[in-house]
């Protein structure tokens, strides 16, 4: 069984910094990409920022400048640092990443719990 536990969330002020971590666990034989998304009420999940296992970075234009995402492979955990954070950056954040099975050998995306993320104005 692999597992994605996210860390990290909470209530900040506009302009505050929180970072977020997700470690993966369990079966696992390698992990590919990585990725942070969130979601808001009434709204479709949106792409945050990924990670290649090689460090490739992409970022959605929301959060350009102001986010980073970062891994560490011997912890096979992905953070996002988030800063100058807005209203609008609230909702529930999900740790994603690709993901083959220690003993199956199969590829498949697997997915965090959430943790919230509330910015104040």
């Amino acid at each position: 069984q692999v597992q994605l536990v996210e860390s990290g969330g909470g209530l900040v002020q506009a302009g505050g910094s929180l970072r977020l971590s997700c470690a993966a666990s369990g079966s696992l034989f390698s992990i590919g990409g990585m990725g942070w998304y969130r979601q808001t009420p009434g709204k479709q999940r949106e792409l945050v920022a990924t990670i290649t296992s090689g460090g490739s970075t992409n970022y959605a234009d929301s959060v350009k400048g102001r986010f980073t995402i970062s891994r560490d492979n011997a912890k096979n955990t992905v953070y996002l640092q988030m800063n100058s954070l807005k209203p609008e950056d609230t909702g529930v954040y999900y740790c994603n990443a690709d993901i083959i099975h220690l003993t199956t050998r199969t590829r498949m995306s697997y997915w965090g719990q959430g943790t919230q993320v509330t910015v104040s104005s």
